[in-house]
């Protein structure tokens, strides 16, 4: 009898929290939609009517003959709205209802859309954020077990922190990499399906995912030379040679596989495939090329940890290797995960012509470490040309080497420093702050100005000077600190997609080959510098640092100390210090006033989704914070 009531009890107890996660997720999902539909426009924020005192606000929705009633919608800089409290649904009959469904808002507000959603869009949509709730759940189910695992290793090693543990217990890079699993549980900011996955299976979302720790097989399959495209930086010899240097082991057993099979190492490439796209999608897709003696799945393999992309893996090995960024043919937030052929031509090409600046610009190397992309492969049909089969196998190789540290700096994946501790649940950006022991608010101020400075002085340099625009967001920026908490330099990945502006860097002597294929958008601009300069912006200061200003502001009570002030001041800073370089007045004047007064676009991605991607580069414009922030 006890143990069938111990068992019941442990059953309700299993149920409720259930239950509390699926609440959980669904408000997280709500306050991701709120934020989104009103940062946008497809609400109009101007319509909302608020309450004298406090945060309660009012949406009417005329065609609809209904009234959205927000109990707790905080405005924030940069037109941000965050829901905090509960959503209810007022009828004519004024009856009301309390929202606790996103797929319930979705069709409550769909009528009132400042656009026509394609006829499948709103569908797509729920169906998405649905799943990314379900997959939501599943991560913050693991995330308390892990945290309680590092709750206990921390104190037995007597260690004052989470990244003071992190440093002393593990080599650099597998530190650097935990981090970066460790800061994929939150997602974009503004992906209103940030987990969406509805191809996977629990059971696969699970064990593939960063954010459950996976570790991950990757198959080192072959593909004929004459049937590949390679792109390579200027240090780098041959394909084979450069994979030999870099994984021996699996040069050696693959080299091995082959010759078994009757055919020459040297007729073939080593081509890394992630195991579920071997599995799932390669070898059916990809039969013919099999058959024909174009492709060859077999092969070792390798257990490699998946950073924050899903699909770009780092070699689970004491001694660092290189990433490996491959494709996956899954739909994650809404988009299917290719490496198209312009990753592969121009991540090298952007890597080469970065670091040929670096070498010359001493003042933005002290500041700027990039991850490399030193080689590339693609599919390539050797009579047509071809490449757009090759989006599904392709790889990319990133070099390691800044994250394996001599100069005792730590490299934390800035949407590490946003999600929270295993200790305290605080934001693991608090740990670092603290670490002199003082949170006080000309600290915070000093940490939050230092960090600043640290992202837009090389940022902005390389592109008012060169045209070269980093997508430095939380998930491709890593932030190096020293021992005493304090951020030193930017480390930067992912150029396949940089855009860059040809007339600056060639103005200054540089040159770099463009990539141009039909159908393939272009990331090297001639005639336009909006495009590129609507990158630095979207990624740098909305996704990034807009998000580590709110971090901070609803962390810290920081009266008189405005963030955003502080951000003007250091973007002042730094335009000023730039001026005497610059092409010409003109230009310094156009600029300066994009980034402090003028509104920020940003990527329009909820409506994109609606609208099923007929547009890829739709964009909206917010409230410039620093506008009024003198």
């Amino acid at each position: 009898m006890d143990k069938r009531m111990s068992s019941s009890s442990a059953d309700a107890e299993a149920q409720a929290r259930a239950a509390q996660l699926w609440l959980a997720a669904s408000r997280n999902a709500l306050e991701r939609l709120v934020r989104c539909l009103f940062a946008e426009r497809l609400l109009v924020p101007d319509a909302l009517l608020w309450a004298r005192n406090g945060n309660q606000a009012w949406l009417p929705l005329w065609q609809s003959r209904r009234v959205l009633h927000f109990t707790d919608l905080r405005r924030a800089p940069a037109g941000t709205l965050q829901n905090r409290g509960s959503v209810e649904v007022l009828n004519e009959t004024g009856a009301r209802y309390r929202i606790n469904d996103p797929a319930d808002l979705i069709r409550e507000v769909v009528p009132a859309l400042a656009i026509s959603p394609a006829s499948d869009g709103v569908q797509h949509l729920i169906r998405d954020v649905e799943d990314s709730m379900r997959n939501d759940v599943l991560a913050r189910r693991h995330r308390e077990r892990w945290s309680a695992e590092m709750r206990g290793k921390i104190a037995a090693t007597g260690a004052r922190g989470f990244l003071v543990y992190l440093e002393k217990s593990l080599p650099p890079h597998l530190a650097a990499m935990t981090l970066d699993q460790w800061g994929a549980l939150e997602g974009h900011p503004f992906y209103p399906t940030w987990k969406a996955k509805p191809d996977l299976s629990p059971e696969d979302v699970t064990a593939l995912s960063p954010e459950f720790g996976a570790r991950v097989r990757v198959r080192i399959a072959a593909l004929r030379k004459e049937w590949s495209y390679v792109e390579k930086m200027p240090h780098v010899g041959s394909y084979s040679e450069w994979f030999s240097q870099n994984f021996p082991e699996l040069w050696r057993d693959w080299a091995a596989g082959l010759s078994k099979r009757g055919k020459s190492p040297e007729d073939w490439l080593p081509l890394p495939v992630h195991i579920f796209h071997l599995e799932n999608f390669a070898r059916r897709e990809f039969a013919s090329e099999i058959a024909s003696g174009v492709f060859d799945p077999d092969g070792p393999e390798i257990v490699t940890l998946p950073a924050m992309s899903f699909r770009t893996m780092l070699p689970e090995t004491q001694e660092p290797r290189p990433f490996i960024k491959l494709p996956v043919a899954i739909w994650m937030t809404s988009e299917q995960r290719t490496l198209q052929a312009k990753s592969i031509h121009m991540g090298p090409r952007l890597s080469t012509l970065i670091s040929d600046i670096l070498s010359k610009e001493r003042d933005i190397s002290d500041r700027l470490e990039i991850f490399t992309e030193e080689l590339g492969a693609i599919l390539h049909h050797p009579v047509t040309g071809d490449e757009h089969p090759g989006r599904f196998l392709s790889v990319v190789y990133r070099n390691s080497d800044a994250l394996t540290r001599s100069d005792g700096l730590l490299p934390v994946t800035v949407a590490a420093l946003l999600t929270a501790s295993p200790i305290d649940g605080r934001p693991l950006i608090c740990e670092l702050i603290a670490r002199n022991g003082n949170e006080s608010v000309a600290a915070v101020s000093a940490f939050f100005r230092a960090y600043v400075a640290t992202v837009i002085r090389p940022t902005l340099a390389m592109y008012l000077l060169y045209g070269i625009a980093f997508e430095a967001h939380q998930q491709n920026s890593t932030i190096l600190f020293d021992e005493t908490g304090r951020p030193r330099k930017l480390l930067i990945r992912d150029f396949g997609d940089g855009r860059s502006f040809a007339p600056l860097f060639r103005e200054r002597g540089h040159h770099l080959e463009p990539f141009t294929c039909k159908g393939i958008l272009p990331t090297t601009f001639d005639d336009d510098i909006s495009l590129v300069r609507s990158f630095v912006i979207d990624a740098c200061f909305v996704c990034h640092l807009h998000e580590v200003a709110l971090c901070l502001d609803e962390h810290y009570v920081l009266p008189g100390a405005n963030p955003w002030r502080l951000l003007r001041e250091e973007t002042e800073a730094v335009f000023e210090a730039l001026r005497p370089r610059m092409l010409s007045d003109a230009f310094w004047l156009g600029e300066r006033k994009a980034f402090l007064e003028r509104p920020w676009p940003s990527r329009s991605v909820l409506r994109m989704h609606l609208e099923r991607y007929r547009d890829y580069r739709l964009e909206h414009e917010l409230p410039n914070p620093m506008a009024g922030a003198e």
